[in-house]
């Protein structure tokens, strides 16, 4: 993974300056307008899916070089005084992070230039239960939580840990707290988990959740991925319609999943199709990972590095000047379907969901 260098206080030809009295956007060089941001808390998880990480001799990132509470929170202002209206905080596990409370929290408070800030999360859901009622309280909007199967045998299996009935006591606790929409995902894996498909989506119905389906995207760390064995929208689809009456919903918008309700309910079931039905047009996020790097695009080979502007005591117009910097240099797409896409070193747990 490569840095992009950038030379501390002084102005990127790529990015032009803000006009005063124009609304600050972030915009690329395809007219995309950037309204969400993922935070990583984290690179460790309490799980090793076998699709994620190898089951031992993981290397996480040192503890000085992670980014402080502090820092997050003053490029969350950042980012929101440049358009930013979601900040979703990812992992690893987000939930591993001792302060996450707090983190909710004062993002949270912040006010932007479109209003309160919005904040999401992804998780396993593990620490769901003794969690749920302080992440409410201090704010946080909505949670969407990782479930490929439920057989409690099979997730033992896939993730190395035995600990669905904590994760399916997490679901309870989110289901009970009100916070809506909440979303189940799942990566389909043939061979897997593809014999479940029908059961997850009852199984989110039970619980008042949406259930995502995701298409295995090149992102293990093992970089053992396989077009093969990927089970794709128009698999998934089929094999859901064997079961229920799905309608297509209108108005997708920046959304990674396609939604379709399900038996003319209010219920819906979605499918991110990143490989087979990309939806890079209408991308507007971006990613801070947990050691302070700016990424373009879950696929990016660069990122643009914080840390050495937060170390050095640099002013937010350096820091908001790289978030400009990041995004006017986006691709117009991932590139999976290209010979020469090249999968990124780091693996989903350092990235960031």
């Amino acid at each position: 993974m490569t840095s992009v260098p950038v030379t501390i206080g002084r102005r990127p030809a790529a990015v032009a300056a803000h006009v005063a009295g124009e609304p600050r956007e972030l915009v690329d060089g395809f007219g995309r307008v950037h309204r969400d941001l993922r935070i990583s808390l984290t690179d460790k998880c309490s799980l090793r899916c076998t699709y994620c990480m190898p089951a031992e001799g993981v290397e996480w990132l040192a503890k000085s070089s992670i980014l402080s509470t502090d820092d997050m929170v003053r490029i969350a202002h950042i980012a929101a005084d440049w358009g930013i209206t979601t900040i979703r905080l990812t992992g690893g596990e987000p939930l591993l992070r001792p302060d996450v409370v707090d983190i909710v929290r004062r993002i949270a408070a912040i006010e932007g230039a479109n209003g309160p800030m919005q904040v999401a999360m992804t998780t396993n859901g593990i620490r769901l239960p003794e969690l749920m009622e302080p992440l409410a309280a201090a704010g946080l909007h909505r949670l969407n939580i990782s479930l490929d199967t439920v057989r409690p045998d099979r997730f033992h299996e896939l993730t190395r840990r035995n600990k669905f009935d904590a994760v399916a006591e997490g679901i309870r606790a989110a289901q009970k707290s009100g916070l809506r929409p909440l979303k189940i995902n799942a990566v389909a894996m043939r061979g897997v988990n593809d014999d479940e498909l029908v059961d997850l989506v009852e199984f989110a119905l039970e619980h008042d959740a949406q259930m995502r389906f995701i298409e295995q995207m090149p992102l293990d760390a093992g970089h053992t991925w396989d077009r093969q064995t990927m089970v794709t929208q128009e698999e998934i689809l089929a094999t859901l319609r064997s079961r229920f009456r799905l309608t297509p919903v209108p108005g997708r918008g920046g959304a990674p999943a396609e939604l379709w309700t399900i038996d003319d309910t209010p219920h819906t079931v979605g499918v991110i199709a990143s490989v087979t039905a990309p939806f890079c047009g209408a991308c507007d996020r971006l990613r801070l990972t947990a050691d302070g790097q700016l990424r373009n695009c879950l696929f990016s080979l660069g990122e643009y590095d914080l840390m050495p502007i937060l170390r050095a005591g640099g002013g937010d117009d350096e820091l908001a000047e790289m978030l400009r910097l990041c995004i006017a240099n986006k691709l117009p797409g991932h590139g999976i379907n290209d010979p020469s896409f090249l999968q990124p070193d780091r693996g989903m747990n350092a990235i960031g969901g």
